[in-house]
């Protein structure tokens, strides 16, 4: 049983690897690894670059007698999601990671490992340093920021690349190719508001909370609940029966996440207090029924506030953003045609917070078809302006349209059967990869994602299957040969 990662097969990743867990590298912090990059480089003689962002590319000339053969990029990010228990005492600034080999996974003590997207730059630095491969010309990108806002990705000049196909090594799954993903797109609105002082003294909070949650582009289509749409739905649903004036909403914190929580302040006179606990604890049990197969930790409270003092929305204000928020779509609007089970198109009511003058509400919209998300997002702007609000659609980043028929896919569908003796399966996400803005910069670009087995990405329990990464570089250099 191997006691450390240099033990571990193959030996030149691993042996990159663990060099990569003594560098820090969170996102916006990666210039150290971009230097250990450049320094392997440049011991090889591969004329390494780096540009004003902080990418890094570098070549490798052909096998001899391949020469000929289609240039073949190979593409992985630099930076790492850095996240740690609450009881754990570690500075990513300085401190190496702590990485152990737990039976068939390999994960660190307390803090993400960094796997992602390290082990895929690993197998990067061994094909730069292995000449007993077989290949044609070969190219290598290593991006900046890709976890926090794709931003070397998004800074990468035209031009740099020749090669026209491109290998991502920066999926999660061994055995699944990945050949799409989706486009994205916030908007940001500003619902104006009109504020009174309350009649009454007494205020209380409404609070809907236990919610699942989740990634906003991999879970939508998992019929979670929207805590932002639960409350506002409570909120008008008692409207219709009890008077109350809304103080103030709150929900969601990540534009990328389903809201899990959301509450709400208000003034009840104290003779409305019974009919109102009475029409949230109605509203709330149908809720309960409709999502008892998925939202079983669903809560709400109803409690006093030590508030005494505070300006409510105007009645019409009120009425308007509770069906504002009720109004504005949220969930899937379509699935992929081709492909079962993938969404094509989302949006997602991600925050809601009320100010003195107006509520800020951000939405955000995922598609792999760049009509689709627009389309989409007309229909925001329609009901924005409907409500008498304004919205501003920010910039987003472009989707990668699945294309099954891929001669890169192709290629290396036969070359996974002929090594493994069975098919690989073939995937899209509804979440964005570099992939979609690689594509868009050099038109025509043949692309696939690959990688070995990992777990909890983006948390403490982050762990990567050790013969899954044997098994992603064993067939990572027979694409590189088959390609050649």
């Amino acid at each position: 049983m191997p006691s450390s990662l240099t033990e571990l097969q193959p030996s030149r990743l691993w042996k990159h690897f663990a060099k990569i867990l003594t560098i820090p590298h969170c996102s916006g912090n990666e210039k150290a690894f971009g230097d250990y990059v450049l320094s392997v480089a440049k011991g090889l003689r591969l004329a390494p670059q780096r540009d004003r962002v902080g990418n890094v590319l570098a070549s490798k000339p052909a096998t001899p007698g391949h020469e000929g053969a289609p240039g073949v990029i190979l593409q992985g990010h630099l930076d790492m999601v850095c996240e740690k228990n609450s009881d754990v005492v570690h500075d990513f600034c300085k401190d190496p990671i702590q990485a152990e080999i737990k039976g068939e996974w390999v994960q660190a003590r307390g803090t993400t490992l960094g796997a992602d997207n390290g082990i895929g730059v690993s197998a990067c630095l061994a094909v730069m340093e292995d000449d007993s491969l077989v290949h044609g010309p070969l190219e290598f990108l290593f991006t900046v920021d890709e976890e926090t806002g794709l931003t070397g990705a998004n800074k990468i000049q035209k031009g740099s690349l020749k090669g026209t196909r491109l290998i991502n090594l920066d999926s999660e799954e061994e055995g699944i190719f990945t050949i799409g993903c989706a486009g994205g797109a916030d908007s940001e609105i500003a619902f104006p508001v009109v504020r009174k002082k309350t009649a009454s003294r007494n205020i209380f909070r409404l609070k809907v909370h236990g919610l699942r949650g989740g990634h906003s582009g991999l879970d939508i289509n998992q019929g979670r609940a929207n805590a932002i749409k639960l409350l506002a739905r409570m909120l008008r649903e008692a409207q219709d029966s009890v008077r109350f004036e809304l103080i103030s909403m709150e929900g969601g914190n990540k534009r990328n996440a389903i809201p899990r929580e959301a509450w709400a302040s208000l003034a009840c006179a104290p003779a409305q207090l019974k009919a109102i606990s009475s029409a949230f604890k109605r509203s709330f049990e149908r809720i309960s029924i409709e999502y008892k197969a998925v939202e079983k930790e669903a809560r709400y409270s109803f409690e006093r506030s030590e508030e005494t003092k505070a300006f409510a929305l105007m009645a019409d204000c009120q009425c308007g953003l509770l069906n504002y928020l009720l109004a504005i779509p949220h969930g899937v609007i379509a699935m992929h045609p081709e492909m079962k089970e993938l969404v094509e198109t989302s949006t997602n009511l991600a925050i809601v917070r009320t100010g003195k003058t107006q509520a800020d509400i951000v939405c955000s919209t995922r598609s792999s078809v760049a009509s689709a998300l627009e389309a989409t997002r007309l229909v925001l702007i329609a009901v924005t302006e409907m409500a008498g609000a304004k919205i501003e659609p920010k910039y987003g980043y472009p989707g990668w349209r699945p294309n099954l028929q891929s001669p890169l896919l192709a290629t290396m569908k036969e070359l996974y059967s002929k090594e493994f003796g069975r098919e690989a399966k073939v995937g899209a996400v509804h979440a964005g990869l570099e992939c979609g803005i690689i594509g868009e910069k050099f038109p025509g670009m043949d692309m696939i994602s690959i990688g070995p087995t990992m777990e909890h990405p983006h948390s403490p329990d982050e762990r990567v299957h050790v013969e899954s990464v044997g098994k992603f570089w064993q067939f990572l250099t027979a694409v590189l040969a088959g390609l050649a």
